[in-house]
């Protein structure tokens, strides 16, 4: 093996974070700040220091693991220069590093495999990973917490560390290991300047969003929390739920619709509405940019959405027409001077249960907020921020509502 020095592999900013022996590790930050690539060093770093130590490393599903957290693995291991010494594989994801079997474990929450129930051949499980930790719920920490138990090695510690960027100040992490201090918890928060690696583009992207959007700047780049003050819907609750066991409630109703964007991201939104409980259940989601309208028609049937009526942004006629010639039963949706804000109205008449799964669609509700003006109060105008999914499903849901028949012209 080669020797490597340290600090010239990991760079500056996170030596404390590196060095906490802390049952709980929690870090969050912007955009571009290293904290996957670090932690992900760390863990090579600990299986050579720790020769009986095993990972779990965590997501929420299991189809975001490969390109994530462990592609993240196997690139700390060839920065180290040891691709000769660990064995790879694929189905179940795991690594090994074969000098002495220790195992680099990677699961989803919705796994097959219990995650709680975990053991390996050798050694012992006490350090786990958890990639984009605001996509779990604290009732999934609980129990990957509780998993980790049992005596360890002399010189060994027991370690849970949690990395993702800060979307809601209403999130569970904020009060759990931020707000509250205690002994057994290392908080720390990074940002884009830590990361020596980042070129001058990358800089300027960041440098542009301060000043042309900087309540995003504020969460991607600073790695504060989402703002809360000014949320326009507020009754919302993530939460699984039976799609097809609500589906066959009496009174049900489903809504399709999107949202065109090409710099700005497409939102294709589904939701089905409980009039008489007053729910909307927001259950399927896909997000993108940069496609065109023959691939979001592509998209939408190969969701199992071909044949639903598509209710869209009246604003782009032109792709409303290209849909339709693509097979999809695309509609404008209402227009008039004051819609906006009277199916923002509507929709505040109810509760919004929001799956795990339809991650963006969540990040964006926690953070679709009213403008505010040059004196810092708050108008009656949404920010553009965080609203392609909110607009989306304004598009569905105030068109089901409402019926054929309705004008605001």
């Amino acid at each position: 093996m080669n020797e490597i020095y340290l600090p010239d592999l990991i760079g500056k900013g996170y030596a404390d974070f590196w060095n906490t022996k802390c049952r709980y590790r929690a870090c969050k930050g912007s955009r571009g700040s290293k904290k996957s690539k670090t932690t992900a060093l760390n863990r090579i770093f600990r299986i050579l220091k720790y020769p009986q130590a095993n990972y779990l490393c965590v997501r929420r599903y299991t189809n975001t693991i490969r390109d994530s957290i462990y592609a993240d693995t196997r690139w700390a291991i060839h920065q180290f220069g040891l691709d000769a010494y660990f064995k790879c594989i694929s189905s179940p994801m795991e690594i090994t590093y074969l000098p002495t079997g220790q195992k680099i474990l990677f699961r989803g929450l919705d796994d097959g495999l219990k995650v709680t129930s975990i053991t390996v051949d050798k050694g012992v499980l006490n350090f786990v990973d958890i990639e984009e930790a605001y996509e779990i719920t604290e009732d999934d920490f609980n129990k990957l917490d509780m998993s980790i138990r049992g005596e360890l090695p002399e010189g060994y510690f027991k370690q849970i560390t949690l990395i993702f960027n800060p979307w809601s100040a209403l999130s569970w992490l904020k009060a759990r290991f931020f707000d509250y201090k205690d002994e057994n918890i290392f908080a720390k928060t990074t940002t884009w300047q830590c990361n020596e690696w980042l070129d001058e583009a990358d800089r300027k992207i960041f440098e542009l969003m301060k000043k042309q959007n900087p309540r995003r700047y504020r969460i991607e780049g600073e790695g504060e929390w989402g703002i809360a003050e000014g949320l326009i819907y507020e009754n919302v609750e993530q939460q699984e739920f039976d799609v097809d066991a609500i589906r066959r409630t009496e009174g049900i109703k489903s809504a399709f619709n999107l949202d065109f964007g090409f710099t700005d991201p497409n939102a294709f939104v589904c939701e089905m509405v409980d009039n008489k409980n007053k729910i909307i259940y927001v259950f399927d989601e896909w997000y993108a940019t940069g496609v065109t309208n023959q691939i979001i028609a592509k998209q939408i049937k190969a969701m199992g959405y071909g044949g639903e009526r598509i209710i869209c942004d009246s604003a782009e006629p032109k792709s409303i027409a290209e849909l339709q010639e693509a097979g999809i039963k695309a509609e404008p949706s209402r227009k008039g001077r004051d819609s906006v804000n009277h199916g923002i109205q509507q929709i505040q008449n109810y509760k919004i249960i929001v799956p795990p799964k339809c991650k963006e669609f969540w990040r964006e509700i926690q953070n679709y907020c009213w403008t505010l003006d040059r004196n810092g109060r708050i108008t009656d105008k949404p920010d553009h921020e965080f609203s392609h999914g909110m607009d989306s499903m304004r598009y569905g849901v105030a068109h089901l509502l409402l019926g054929d028949v309705y004008s605001w012209e």
